[in-house]
């Protein structure tokens, strides 16, 4: 194992630039700004409320996780974004209907003053709304140097010493990667020739990167992960993760399914069908927007169940995704599943889950883990994919010789020891060894 890294200290001021001033960020802009007021208390976020363990059980020493390795302070925050809408912040959150709007009154003040920058947008990638606060120019290229002149702007402007940014965005159209794709060279000249093949999302991680913000994608865009990208990431040394916050449906499956597979009991089928009626749910309704978020969700199953290691439990089970835009359920997300297993003798059992969630309130404290160990990252001189990340995404960005691990439990542990090995302590195994030296 490497040696750990030196972590430089925290100083100075962090920005957090959002792409997509909707639902999720302003209810994660909004509960930030509450929790600093102590209006509210950051419930959901491993950064403010975690702990970790360090040494044996019988030493019970578990300090907290802002505590045991350099985080930066909420105090320290400073908020940036771009949107194809020109609403402030608080326009933005009483438009999304998450937060109520005696909790919107508490900090209408400070979400008041945060305007969008305009947005590079592209309709053939997102073809349920539009926008008038947008960028126009003369190739793909030229957009992203304006989006690093806002960058670069925002941090004169805001005072802060270095940025990360987290794609809060809507789902774009599913498509494969192409040749554009394949290196950072073939990348930049399709920026310059305006290839159809190069997302908005694209745009943005190009940006940060070529701007050294480390960058984490919110959505099942292809955005940062392809080998380009990965390219320019090792080469700029800036750390990237993603992708496709892990909230509702996805994250009850990364829960049960590993419980499953411990007590080896079978799969015949997993039905899971969504209603929900915010913008994402507008865009999703578009069948194209649609395939990114299955490919996104169907993957998890499989690299659970590893039905080639268990071919007797799932190597025959039917997997169905299903999201419905139903305009009244507004954030408040339905996710509904019917889970067929089967146990001893083969004697079928039935699971029925009615998850009625929030989707941005469960999806608010990943932006905020996110953005703080992304800069933790930054710090510690680790660049590429984060694959210690993977605790927060339902499409788990990979070195490519690698298949992601959804067991949420693997993927909590990992983190720590992540965050153990940054210290130089000894990383927790459960072997239980302590009692037999």
């Amino acid at each position: 194992m490497k040696t750990p890294p030196d972590l430089r200290p925290v100083s100075g001021r962090l920005g957090i630039l959002l792409p997509g001033l909707g639902a999720v960020a302003t209810t994660f802009i909004a509960g930030v700004e509450m929790i600093r007021r102590g209006l509210a208390e950051p419930v959901g976020s491993l950064t403010q409320m975690g702990t970790i363990r360090v040494g044996k059980r019988t030493d019970a020493t578990s300090p907290r996780i802002g505590d045991f390795v350099p985080l930066a302070p909420l105090a320290s925050v400073e908020f940036g974004a771009w949107d194809i809408f020109p609403d402030s912040a608080y326009t933005a959150a009483s438009k999304a209907g998450v937060l109520s709007k005696e909790h919107l009154a508490l900090v209408k003040d400070f979400l008041e003053g945060i305007h969008p920058m305009k947005a590079v947008f592209d309709p053939g990638y997102v073809k349920r709304i539009d926008g008038v606060n947008v960028k126009t120019g003369t190739s793909k290229m030229h957009l992203a140097e304006q989006l690093m002149e806002d960058i670069a702007r925002f941090k004169v402007e805001r005072g802060v010493d270095r940025c990360v940014a987290v794609w809060c965005g809507s789902t774009e159209t599913w498509r494969a990667p192409t040749a554009v794709h394949e290196t950072l060279e073939a990348f930049e000249q399709g920026l310059r020739d305006s290839s159809d093949d190069i997302a908005p999302s694209a745009i943005y991680a190009y940006a940060c990167l070529r701007s050294g913000v480390p960058y984490a994608n919110g959505a099942p865009n292809l955005s940062v992960d392809f080998p380009a990208l990965h390219e320019l990431a090792r080469r700029e040394s800036v750390p990237i993760a993603g992708k496709d916050f892990k909230t509702g449906q996805t994250l009850m499956k990364t829960i049960l399914a590993p419980g499953f597979k411990a007590r080896l009991l079978g799969l015949d089928g997993w039905y899971s069908t969504n209603i929900l009626g915010n913008r994402d749910g507008e865009v999703l309704d578009d069948p194209e927007s649609f395939k990114s978020k299955e490919v996104s969700k169907l993957g998890v199953l499989e690299h659970i169940f590893q039905p080639h290691l268990y071919p007797k439990l799932y190597g025959n089970y039917s997997h169905v995704v299903r999201i419905n835009y139903y305009p009244p359920r507004g954030d408040n997300k339905e996710g509904w599943d019917n889970i067929d297993i089967f146990g001893w003798l083969n004697y079928p059992m039935q699971i029925k889950i009615d998850f009625l969630c929030r989707d941005s309130i469960l999806a608010a404290p990943i932006v905020l883990d996110l953005a703080l160990f992304l800069d933790l990252a930054q710090r510690a001189g680790m660049s590429g994919v984060q694959e210690w990340l993977s605790f927060y995404f339902k499409s788990p960005m990979t070195a490519p010789e690698l298949y992601p691990e959804h067991d949420l439990f693997i993927q909590l542990m990992k983190l720590k020891n992540t965050l153990r090995w940054m210290r130089g302590v000894e990383l927790i195994t459960h072997l239980g060894l302590e009692y037999y030296d």
